[in-house]
């Protein structure tokens, strides 16, 4: 796929039209913003948030970025002239859970769309239940679970880039810098099955191997076990775990091998919501991760990366202004912001006014090709593919040194890009 890919049709040009108009309604005093409202209610947005779960820590940040978005768009006119009010339910990180939480939102809740979800596993199962209802379903996952053809027209992933995207992304850098023989460590369910199959042929593809592949359950507590699986020959560590132990899985593995440990590149989702200054992470000192939005402000951020951070509630180190003590999901939770922007963008491209409209918000997010970087998506540059329902986007690489993130290599958007698997325009709503 490439930017030639994307015609420009009538429709095409005039959602991009509106994702630039958008922060000029800003400029409007109150009443002319309002005069097009057809409506004064609300626009719902059921939220389904991992409020409890092993998902806990990303659904409070998740959370709070999508109140401060709420916040600003709702500041700025709302859309349509019409406020947004999010609809939030737990769905405990549960896939059953997940799929009846999509049924309030579209039966009793009455909804126009849902929003939020990130664990695969609930996305997969939640996303039928929103495709029999007819409900966008609008997710921030990362899983390749939507560009992968396995959902449906209705659901959509246009705020956060997704797995294969990334590791293709990283595999050069890997091998390149790192070592060519790889043993990866992965959690045993969706998310990680992503990785499994998609950095096989990406590291071959960058004249590396992969020596071992090491599946851990998303809910172990303890992993020492498992590290002697890995082979003598290996000369590099993958590492991507989830849960709430993901900082006993770091520490262990600094304690298993010592200061003779082979290089180690990880996804920052190991430590995400921990604190790079607990006791025991000394030895990552040296190591890369994958971000998707760098969480230590860098010396060269724009103006709009800082306003997006002061609206979330972070400081340099990405922890709450606050309480130092809680340290955000920055790799991730800037994808609740970007989506709801699109959304914004979406609807008043398609001029909704009701849920009779589902279909032609839908049919607007498709029309997007770039994503300019600014104010709506402070993570960078995006190429959305309607074809697909996926966004592409910059990969952040970064090492730990003193003890912080420093970004050291950012992966274009012509990096992370690979032929289409699926073209949910041709299917019927």
């Amino acid at each position: 796929m490439s930017k030639s890919d994307h015609p420009q049709s009538s429709s095409r040009r005039a959602a991009l039209k509106t994702l630039g108009a958008a922060g000029a309604a800003a400029t409007l005093p109150l009443w002319a913003r309002y005069t097009h409202a057809q409506t004064a209610a609300p626009i719902r947005i059921g939220f389904q948030k991992h409020a409890t779960g092993i998902g806990a820590a990303y659904g409070r940040w998740y959370d709070r970025t999508s109140q401060a978005a709420v916040a600003k768009i709702n500041g700025e006119g709302g859309i349509n002239g019409r406020m947004i009010e999010l609809v939030t339910e737990d769905d405990g990180t549960d896939p059953k859970r997940g799929a009846e939480v999509i049924e309030k939102f579209a039966n009793q809740s009455k909804c126009d769309i849902a929003f939020g979800t990130l664990f695969s596993h609930v996305v997969i199962d939640s996303a039928p239940r929103a495709g029999e209802l007819k409900l966008p379903y609008f997710v921030v996952s990362e899983g390749h679970h939507v560009a992968s053809g396995m959902l449906n027209r209705w659901t959509l992933q246009p705020g956060i880039t997704d797995v294969k995207s990334q590791v293709q992304a990283m595999a050069p850098f890997i091998t390149d810098t790192l070592g060519k023989k790889v043993t990866m460590i992965y959690p045993d369910y969706g998310f990680g099955y992503d990785h499994r199959d998609n950095l096989v042929p990406a590291v071959q593809a960058a004249g590396g191997e992969i020596v071992a592949q090491i599946a851990i359950p998303p809910t172990e507590t303890s992993f020492t076990k498992y590290f002697p699986q890995i082979p003598r020959e290996t000369e590099v560590i993958y590492h991507v775990m989830v849960g709430p132990a993901v900082l006993t899985f770091v520490k262990e593995m600094g304690e298993f091998f010592g200061p003779s440990r082979p290089e180690i590149f990880g996804f920052i989702d190991s430590l995400e919501a921990v604190d790079l200054a607990s006791p025991g992470l000394d030895f990552l000192e040296g190591t890369y991760f994958w971000e998707g939005m760098p969480r230590y402000l860098q010396a060269d951020a724009p103006a709009y990366v800082t306003a997006y951070r002061d609206a979330v509630g972070i400081d340099a180190n990405g922890a709450s202004t606050s309480d130092q003590k809680d340290v955000s999901t920055a790799a991730h939770m800037f994808g609740c912001w970007e989506t709801l922007h699109i959304i914004k963008a979406g609807m008043e491209a398609a001029g909704y006014s009701s849920t009779a409209d589902r279909q032609a918000l839908v049919e607007a997010v498709e029309a997007m090709t770039e994503m300019p970087a600014g104010a709506a998506h402070p993570q960078g540059d995006k190429l959305f593919n309607g074809r697909t329902h996926q966004v592409f986007g910059p990969q952040y690489i970064s090492k730990v040194e003193s003890g912080k993130l420093n970004v050291t290599h950012v992966a274009p958007i012509e990096d992370t890009l690979y032929p289409d698997e699926v073209d949910y325009t041709t299917q019927s709503f």
